[in-house]
C-alpha cells in the first residue's frame, strides 16, 4: 500500500515554547532591524512608486558596455538618470519624473537618438507623479484592509487573543520581508505589494491550522499546563506544516532561478516569506497566548454554544 511522504516524524516532542526567551529576541531583531534598514538605507523604489521613465534595451553586439551607454546619455540634460544591468544581456535606463508627459516623451526621443540602432528597445514605460502616488496609497490601503479583515475573521472564529497574536505575527512577517528588500536593494514595486499580500494569506493559513489544534487541545486537556499544551499542538501539526512549506518552497524555486529579472524580486520575497511565515507561526503567534492570557473557559462546550447562538442572532 502506498504511504504518504513524511519529512518529520508524527510524534515529535520539541520544546518550541520553552525557547521563547531566545526566539522573542530573534523576533524583535527581525522586526526592528528592517525598520532601521528602511530608515537608513531606504527602499529601491521602482518606477511604479517613484514615477519617471523606464527604458529597457539590449545591445545587438556583445555584452552591454554601461560606461559607453552612460557616456552617450549623460550629456542629454535629462536630470537624474540611473543605468544598470538587467538580466544577462539587458540594460535598464531610469529617468527621474519630469513635470509633463511631453517632456517625458521628449526624454525618450533623446535617448533613442543618442543610442541609435545599436540597441534593441524591449520596453518603454512612463509613470507620472500622480499615478505613482495613487499606487502607493492603493498598496497601503490594500495591506491595511487585509490586516483588518484578518483580525475580524480570527476574532470571530477563535477569540481576541488569537486575533491579536495573528496580527502581531503578520506584522513581524511584513517588516521582515520589507527589510529583505532594503537589505538586498531589490526593486520595490507593485509586484512587491502582491508578494506581501500573498505572504500574508499563506502565513495566516498556517497560523489558523495551529490555532485550530490549540483550540481542540484546550477543550481536550483541561488540566495540562498551557506551555505543554502549546508545544503539544505545534508538534502535532509540525509534520503537516513542514510538508506544506517545503512543497510551496519547491514550487517557487523555478520562478526564482528561471523566471527572469521581471519577477525575481517577487520570487525572492515569496521564498523568504514562506520561511519567515513558518517561523512566526511557531515562535511568535503560538507563544503569544501565554502573554495574552488565553482562557480555557472560552472554548468550553457551553461557551461555544453561546457564541454560536449569538452569531446566529446577529445574522438574523
Amino acid at each position: 500500500m502506498f504511504r504518504g511522504i513524511t519529512l518529520i516524524p508524527a510524534d515529535t516532542k520539541i520544546d518550541f515554547v520553552g525557547q521563547r526567551a531566545i526566539t522573542w529576541l530573534v523576533s524583535a531583531f527581525l522586526t526592528v532591524a528592517p525598520l532601521v534598514l528602511v530608515a537608513t538605507v531606504g527602499l529601491n523604489m521602482g518606477i511604479d512608486f517613484q514615477g519617471g521613465t523606464l527604458i529597457e534595451v539590449k545591445t545587438k553586439e556583445g555584452p552591454a558596455d554601461l560606461a559607453e551607454i552612460r557616456g552617450k546619455i549623460s550629456g542629454l540634460g535629462l536630470g537624474e538618470v540611473q543605468i544598470q544591468e538587467f538580466g544577462s544581456d539587458g540594460v535598464l535606463i531610469r529617468i527621474a519624473s519630469l513635470p509633463t508627459e511631453e517632456e517625458q516623451q521628449a526624454s525618450i526621443a533623446k535617448v533613442k537618438g543618442a543610442l541609435g540602432d545599436t540597441v534593441e528597445y524591449r520596453r518603454t514605460e512612463i509613470v507620472g507623479p500622480t499615478i505613482s502616488g495613487e499606487l502607493i496609497a492603493g498598496g497601503t490601503v490594500a495591506v491595511v484592509v487585509a490586516m483588518i479583515g484578518i483580525m475580524v475573521y480570527v476574532w470571530f472564529r477563535f477569540e481576541w487573543q488569537f486575533a491579536v497574536a495573528a496580527i502581531a505575527s503578520l506584522v513581524h512577517d511584513i517588516t521582515a520581508t520589507i527589510g529583505l528588500y532594503a537589505l538586498l536593494q531589490l526593486e520595490f514595486n507593485v509586484s512587491s505589494i502582491a508578494a506581501i499580500l500573498t505572504i500574508i494569506g499563506y502565513s495566516l493559513n498556517d497560523k489558523v491550522v495551529i490555532f485550530d489544534r490549540i483550540r481542540e487541545n484546550l477543550r481536550k486537556y483541561r488540566r495540562m499546563p498551557l506551555v505543554e499544551l502549546l508545544d503539544l499542538s505545534i508538534n502535532e501539526m509540525l509534520s503537516r506544516a513542514v510538508l506544506t512549506h517545503v512543497t510551496t518552497f519547491l514550487a517557487m524555486l523555478p520562478f526564482l532561478f528561471f523566471g527572469g529579472e521581471a519577477i525575481y524580486g517577487f520570487a525572492v520575497a515569496m521564498c523568504f516569506g514562506i520561511v519567515i511565515g513558518a517561523y512566526s507561526s511557531i515562535f511568535v503567534a503560538s507563544p503569544m497566548q501565554l502573554i495574552l492570557g488565553v482562557r480555557r473557559e472560552a472554548f468550553s462546550v457551553s461557551a461555544e454554544s453561546a457564541k454560536g447562538r449569538a452569531g446566529a442572532a446577529a445574522r438574523a
